[in-house]
């Protein structure tokens, strides 16, 4: 009996593999016409998805024309997926008007490629999770910024002043806040 019972396994085993072997024979091949080419573009991310669900605070810099510096300086730095994470964040927006007011040529020579990560780091001092209105931050003698540095918050005539500088507006966002201020925030060096 036990013979038998050897020869019926063997045999459903070679069953078993000459059915295998014929699993894909009626599948058609992809012909060389069929494949197509994907290209690569640097604008990948969750940053290029259309939302028309909320505004993140990446879209308010892009739409404004005061902030066309800061928006440069986010993609040379390739921050602009991390400006619309959920959040919240609370980002403060220095204009145009204050990057001119650097020194000459230093906006220029932050936007070069080799520069990229001091760029970054500058441009992470200006965000830090939260969604504080303008009131709410006098509550505050300093904020932790992404950059893991900490900026200073000065009461001055009842306003908060952000690192030396003054919020001009304050615009809601789906995934935070932006504050427009007229200084560029510099990380203390060490």
């Amino acid at each position: 009996m036990k013979p038998i019972k050897q020869l019926i396994q063997l045999f459903v085993l070679a069953v078993f593999i000459s059915s295998c072997n014929n699993v894909n024979k009626n599948v058609p091949k992809p012909s060389s016409e069929a494949k197509t080419e994907t290209k690569l573009t640097d604008k990948t991310g969750q940053a290029f998805i259309e939302n028309d669900i909320s505004t993140t605070v990446l879209n308010i810099a892009m739409n404004s024309k005061d902030h066309t510096t800061l928006v440069a300086a986010a993609q040379a730095a390739q921050l602009e997926n991390a400006l619309v994470n959920a959040g919240p964040l609370m980002v403060f927006a220095p204009t145009n008007e204050a990057f001119a007011a650097l020194p000459e040529g230093t906006v220029e020579n932050l936007l070069k490629p080799e520069n990229k990560n001091a760029l970054a780091n500058i441009l992470k001092y200006h965000v830090t999770p939260g969604n504080y209105s303008k009131d709410f931050l006098k509550k505050f003698k300093k904020l932790g910024q992404a950059n893991n540095g900490y900026v200073k918050i000065e009461v001055v005539n009842d306003e908060p002043i952000i690192g030396g500088a003054k919020i001009l507006a304050s615009i809601k966002a789906g995934n935070g806040i932006v504050h427009v201020i007229d200084k560029v925030l510099l990380p203390p060096t060490e």
